[in-house]
């Protein structure tokens, strides 16, 4: 029998020193009201990548603040401050040399070995866990040696040449020609955000690039990196456009109403050669259920699917079930009315348009990542994961902690 292949170490290192010259105090400077170096360890900590991540820095104060930002997610064991020798703390220091200080602590503190190491500047205060997923699995499960975020880059550069010959030329561009955006080749910027190397490879050529490098894109509304007040007075007037809509807590809520079809599954039927029909679940979603079930809230299934597919998932996971309902805003609103539940404090979750009618009856309407586009338009919030691949996990992690976020895999549910 083949032995599964260990989780490789992925380690998030973020430089973060106390002084900057352009902006003083820097990463403890607040985007959306969250410190720079929170911003960075909230994106490091939610990425399904990364197993540890560590913060480098000479300043007691930048160490608090990341703490703390781990503390508040329930994930303290992951968080590592190090204490970054003066050597390579100054304005000169590169971040290749903290990033090598702080695995060569990590490895020691641990003695656990790092297979792959990022580098995430909190300076770019717009970096998601998707970027960072990435590039972490570019390196660790795709075969690059090393990875960056880029973003679709469409400006034409020029050059200052006045200070030997008084000759200003274009870089990516013959200044003669002015060809339209669509004729010329695509350029890509460096954000500067997120890096992924190797970290045999890293030791050996002490840079982030080397090897075949892997080119993450990302989204270039986000590319922004904070050097001096300007950055800084751009990135908080773009935060509340670009900040992720906040979460529902446990606080918010007191009853989940779960779609079938589409967010419990992936949408598709198999069929057999006899007209049997199977679909596929997740367990992660089982199990988000059933702790959803064990903390008192209320649930439902609410389907417009006959197939008694629907009842017998339901059953198994001991939660009430409406299905073959044409009208599911009447019976999302009876059984509101029946148990005294405010629709307002009513969390929904659907995947397409026939469940448009309660999204608007419900306070929380949430799109798992696979629904509709007219669905995820209408939504509070939106999983990141597809339906039938742990979207109903995700959502039982807002409500009731970070430790529900453990990927399993899926199993079929037959039709009874």
């Amino acid at each position: 029998m083949t032995q599964p292949t260990a989780r490789p170490t992925v380690l998030a290192v973020i430089p973060a020193r106390g002084g900057s010259k352009g902006v003083p105090a820097k990463n403890l400077a607040q985007v959306g009201g969250v410190p720079l170096v929170v911003r960075a360890v909230r994106a490091c900590l939610a990425s399904a990548e990364v197993t540890d991540v560590v913060v480098t820095t000479d300043a007691p104060a930048v160490a608090e603040a990341a703490r703390a930002a781990a503390e508040a997610l329930g994930e303290t064991a992951r968080l590592h401050c190090v204490q970054r020798p003066e050597a390579i703390a100054g304005d000169t220091a590169t971040s290749e040399a903290a990033v090598l200080h702080a695995m060569d602590s990590y490895e020691t503190t641990y003695d656990r070995s790092v297979d792959v190491v990022l580098l995430v500047q909190c300076t770019s205060p717009f970096v998601t866990r998707e970027d960072i997923d990435g590039v972490a699995a570019s390196v660790a499960r795709e075969g690059a040696d090393s990875a960056v975020t880029v973003a679709p880059f469409h400006g034409f550069l020029w050059r200052d040449g006045s200070a030997v010959e008084d000759h200003n030329y274009g870089v990516n561009h013959d200044k003669s020609v002015r060809p339209r955006r669509q004729d010329r080749p695509e350029d890509l910027l460096e954000t500067g955000a997120a890096y992924a190397m190797d970290a045999t490879g890293f030791r050996t050529h002490r840079h982030r690039f080397f090897g075949h490098t892997a080119l993450v894109r990302t989204d270039p509304a986000r590319v922004l990196e904070i050097d001096d007040p300007h950055d800084l007075a751009r990135a908080r007037a773009l935060a509340p456009l670009l900040d992720p809509a906040p979460l529902p807590t446990r606080e918010d809520i007191d009853a989940v109403v779960l779609d079938f079809d589409g967010t419990q599954t992936d949408d598709r039927v198999l069929i057999d050669a006899d007209g049997r029909e199977t679909v596929a679940v997740h367990r992660g979603d089982g199990l988000g259920i059933a702790a959803l079930r064990k903390a008192g809230l209320p649930l439902l299934i609410l389907s417009t699917e006959q197939n008694p597919v629907v009842a017998a998932r339901a059953h198994k996971l001991r939660v009430p079930v409406l299905h073959g309902i044409d009208r599911k805003d009447l019976a999302l609103k009876q059984w509101c009315d029946e148990r005294s539940i405010a629709p307002e404090r009513v969390l929904y979750v659907g995947n397409d348009v026939n469940d448009l009618p309660c999204f608007a009856l419900a306070g929380w309407p949430v799109a798992v990542a696979s629904a509709h586009d007219s669905v995820r338009a209408a939504a509070r919030a939106v999983t990141t994961a597809p339906g039938g691949s742990g979207a109903i996990r995700e959502i039982a992690a807002w409500l009731l902690g970070p430790t529900l976020t453990t990927s399993t895999p899926t199993t079929s549910t037959p039709t009874k």
